[in-house]
């Protein structure tokens, strides 16, 4: 009992200490209350809107700063020579030329064109398998995905254009890929031979095959491609600059080490 006294004896003198406080404070909310209703009604609700749409602009900024992407997609078909960027974009060397990879190579990493140029910001690259088993793979990349670098080879281009087309437009058309307008580097690689087409011929068969498979697609019942995006404008012939997402082309040679333009298209979509 002598405690529960002592107890008590505190309690009350706590609430004696914080009775010129409760005084104060109470002072303090007349005071704005009384300020509060000199201020016309049209200003209030002016300053009270203000200070609300501030408060989500600044918020949405953070967070948009906060889920900026570092992710850059290296995809393509088997052999194109994905890989070999991937090594010579790390650490500026081929490794001699690569075998098919059967699983993603992944890196965090600054570019080593750049290693020293003091306080940059690093990449995550993802080098995608290209076998057609594979590519479900890319789902798991693409929503993160800060670019995407479309791997051709230039020299063996003409056969596989058809193939290289249906792998682009299935990229082009997922809504992934459109909603937030990821752009796409199509990297015409080993363009150093004297057998590679040029960029410009090989962008130009690209939107001919496209167009093609547009016709023929369109066939298809609309719950069969219920997870693509219309590719094109209706009515006019296929070309990239009707995609919604940017798409450009570049000369590259991952064996030459002939890689500015991709370094160049990354850095313009992850900045130092």
């Amino acid at each position: 009992m002598e405690g529960m006294e002592q107890w008590k004896d505190q309690l009350e003198q706590l609430k004696i200490q914080l009775e010129p406080w409760k005084i104060q404070l109470e002072q303090w909310l007349h005071q704005a209350i009384e300020y509060l209703d000199q201020i016309p009604p049209i200003q209030l609700y002016a300053a009270i809107a203000v200070l609300f749409i501030s408060t989500l602009l600044l918020f949405s900024i953070r967070l948009f700063k906060r889920t900026k992407s570092n992710t850059i997609v290296l995809t393509g078909l088997s052999g194109s020579g994905k890989t070999v960027l991937f090594y010579v974009l790390r650490d500026g060397s081929s490794h001699q030329g690569t075998v098919t990879s059967m699983e993603p190579n992944e890196g965090t990493f600054v570019l080593n064109s750049e290693s020293n140029k003091g306080k940059i910001k690093s990449i995550h690259l993802v080098d995608v398998p290209g076998h057609s088993r594979l590519r479900p793979k890319l789902d798991e990349f693409l929503p993160q995905a800060a670019g995407i670098v479309f791997v051709v080879d230039a020299v063996e281009f003409l056969p596989s254009c058809p193939s290289v087309s249906e792998y682009l437009y299935d990229i082009l058309t997922k809504a992934s890929v459109v909603k937030k307008k990821i752009p796409v580097l199509i990297c015409c690689n080993k363009s150093d031979k004297v057998t590679a087409h040029t960029k410009e011929f090989i962008r130009k068969q690209i939107e001919k095959e496209i167009e093609k498979l547009r016709a023929s697609r369109s066939a298809i019942s609309a719950a069969d491609i219920s997870n693509d995006v219309t590719l094109g404008v209706s009515g006019e012939v296929f070309s990239f600059t009707q995609c919604r997402n940017a798409v450009t082309v570049a000369d590259a040679s991952g064996l030459k080490g002939e890689v500015a333009q991709v370094e160049q298209f990354i850095r313009e979509h992850v900045k130092p």
